[in-house]
């Protein structure tokens, strides 16, 4: 069996203490939870959010982490948990990389240097980790969704709490977004949406201007206007619809809110979000109004840290670095990551072929299409925060003879599954699936883990699925996948691999047909797909066990497989995989197909989740790290070796 995961206090105890603080926070020291805030009075949360700040600096810092996002949230936190009495009220953060902020003023200041780390704090909002973390989140666009069945279920209670989504104009992009808001617009719960808008495109609709129409249009008066004179004149129907849509164009010439107002919202806005003291009276405006409000409110990603600032891109997520001089300090990297190779391979065959097109849902850093975007951006298209619609607009492409290629990380494509089954495996159209962050992913934690992507594809019919044990094999079957009449995936996992050189000629792999690495005597055969065969070599040759890179998930190397059973006493498969239906449920059921019955040992990702860290801890918390596999099978082993030696004695 995998090795136990190390308990909280055990992993709690390797986190690093953070670096003394280079000046002290007398302010957000006195904060231990909203309520403390709340105590303040308005004219100190300026001055808080300036600490607040900079400790945000100071910590992220010291670790690395989400950081230019929740920058931009500083002062609009402070104002959310100053006018609302959380936890009775409910906040909900879309994705939350932008709720560090949220975090320390929600007694987790001490502890955010943790941030990510095996033991520390989860990365994103956590139910299990704070009563004000009231949904976990971690995929886009789901705010909203949630906050509004909190917001029903109030209502249905008769409990008079307030519910705030607040959600990024990134995760706007998303059709998931449009359809709440699309639902909670015909319903009458009480809930505010807050956009949180930083693209600085639109700044110069930030002001004096902006924020008095704020104010305005939230304030009591205009309301009780608003609202009376909707009752009065809808008795005359001709001077109704001239008076709505005079306040339509009115407020479309200053505000553009008229598409929310016509999903059912009262909008306002847009208002500077780092303006806390009309934040603080625009919400507690809000507070008192009944039914879906939407408030529109202008950040700036990284704001107060100049580098930040100049390239939020760069600083969404950077590793450790130095404030006073911006210099992030990088890992020190064996070769090339399997998203760069990639790059490589995408940009090598685009040269080569007019018709091949890379398509991504808004990870393009991520993925490593930058030089492809640069080189052919005629033939790139990021579709934003979409899943499901590349994967379409993928087949739309195949039908007409393109080919298209579609980058996209292993937890992702769970939200396009629907897209994958019917437009393009049940059509067999030729779309290739670069499957990044495959497997164990590390600091992002349970709902970023590529765990389920070999079980969920493996029964499609028509797809071909391959796991690269090495880069080069990497760059090879990508090439393959490019040859295959249907779809292919190609799944790999985060970071690099062990070293193998690089061969720049691509050379198309025999479709299902498995590599034999090596010929033992011991009777036991292991078999290894994908980024765990470097570990399985090794137990191999301590074992003196036959060991073979699988490399196909699907269609497996069936005549490998049953030869190897034919002559071998056991089997062992390994994957970075979900155990319960992935490629080693494969490799039992065409034995099972077959007849044919040997002992057989399953090793992948146990069934929980694994929670964040680094690659080498949550490889280690599910058993898969070469010490842990090597114990499972050892100990295994060892009980097939003892079954057998009873069986010859009672004979």
């Amino acid at each position: 069996m995998p090795a136990p995961a190390p308990s909280p206090a055990a992993a709690q105890c390797r986190l690093l203490p953070m670096a003394d603080p280079p000046e002290k926070y007398p302010l957000l020291e006195s904060i231990d939870s909203p309520a403390d805030l709340r105590r303040l009075p308005a004219a100190k949360l300026e001055e808080l959010a300036g600490e607040l700040r900079q400790f945000l600096i100071h910590s992220v810092s010291t670790r690395g982490g989400h950081f230019a996002a929740g920058l931009g949230t500083v002062e609009l936190t402070i104002a959310l948990h100053y006018v609302f009495d959380t936890p009775f009220d409910r906040l909900v953060w879309d994705v939350g990389h932008q709720a560090y902020p949220h975090k320390v003023l929600t007694g987790r200041r001490e502890r955010l240097h943790t941030i990510k780390q095996d033991g520390g704090l989860a990365p994103f909002p956590s139910r299990s980790e704070s009563e004000y973390d009231t949904f976990g989140v971690g995929h886009s666009s789901t705010s909203v969704s949630a906050a509004l069945g909190m917001a029903v279920a109030a209502a249905r209670a008769g409990e008079n709490r307030a519910v705030v989504a607040i959600i990024g104009d990134g995760a706007l992009t998303a059709g998931m977004a449009f359809e709440a808001l699309n639902h909670a617009g015909s319903l009458p719960a009480n809930l505010l949406v807050i956009l949180n808008d930083n693209d600085m495109s639109i700044s110069e609709n930030v002001g004096a201007l902006s924020n008095y129409f704020a104010r305005a249009l939230s304030g009591r008066v205009y309301a009780h206007l608003r609202e009376g004179g909707k009752k009065v004149l809808r008795q005359m129907p001709a001077v109704w619809e001239l008076a709505r849509r005079s306040e339509e164009h009115l407020k479309g010439m200053v505000l553009p809110g008229t598409l929310f107002e016509e999903m059912g919202f009262n909008y306002i806005g847009p208002m500077d979000g780092h303006d806390v003291g009309a934040l603080v009276t625009t919400l507690r405006n809000l507070r008192k109004l009944r039914g879906p409000q939407f408030l529109h409110v202008v950040t700036r990603k990284g704001k107060g840290y100049s580098p930040a600032e100049a390239d939020p891109i760069k600083w969404h997520g950077p590793g450790p670095f130095d404030p006073a001089s911006g210099t992030i300090f990088k890992e020190k990297s064996t070769g090339p990551s399997y998203s760069q190779i990639f790059g490589q391979w995408l940009c090598d065959m685009a040269e080569r072929d007019p018709r091949v097109i890379g398509i991504t849902p808004a990870m393009r850093e991520g993925s490593g299409l930058v030089e492809f975007s640069k080189k052919f951006p005629d033939r790139y298209f990021d579709v934003a925060i979409a899943e499901q619609h590349a994967v379409t607009f993928a087949a739309g492409l195949a039908v007409e003879g393109l080919k298209p290629v579609v980058a996209i990380y292993s937890t992702f494509l769970q939200r396009a599954y629907d897209q994958l089954i019917h437009d393009v495996a049940l059509q067999n159209l030729p779309v290739v699936f670069a499957l990044d962050r495959a497997g164990l992913v590390g600091s992002d934690g349970a709902t970023h883990q590529g765990s389920y992507d070999l079980t969920f594809l493996r029964c499609i019919p028509n797809m071909v699925i391959m796991a690269p044990a090495d880069e080069n094999e990497c760059r090879q079957m990508l090439y393959t996948a490019s040859t295959v009449p249907g779809p292919a995936v190609v799944r790999y996992p985060r970071g690099t691999g062990p070293g193998v050189p690089i061969v720049e000629e691509m050379t198309a792999l025999p479709v299902g047909r498995a590599q034999l690495r090596r010929e033992g005597r011991s009777g036991l055969a292991i078999l290894a797909f994908g980024a765990l065969v470097d570990s399985a070599q090794k137990i191999a040759e301590h074992l003196d066990a036959t060991l073979v890179n699988m490399r196909f998930v699907k269609p497996l190397d069936e005549d490998l497989v049953t030869s190897l059973a034919a002559r071998h006493r056991a089997m062992v498969t390994i994957e970075e995989n979900a155990t319960i239906g992935g490629a080693g449920s494969g490799v039992g059921e065409l034995l099972a197909s077959e007849g044919l019955q040997l002992p057989l040992l399953q090793l992948g990702i146990p069934d929980r989740f694994i929670e964040h860290g680094s690659r080498d801890s949550c490889l280690r918390a599910a058993g898969l790290d070469l010490a842990g596999l090597s114990a499972s099978v050892e100990r295994w082993w060892a009980l097939q070796t003892q079954e057998r030696l009873r069986s010859v004695s009672s004979v």
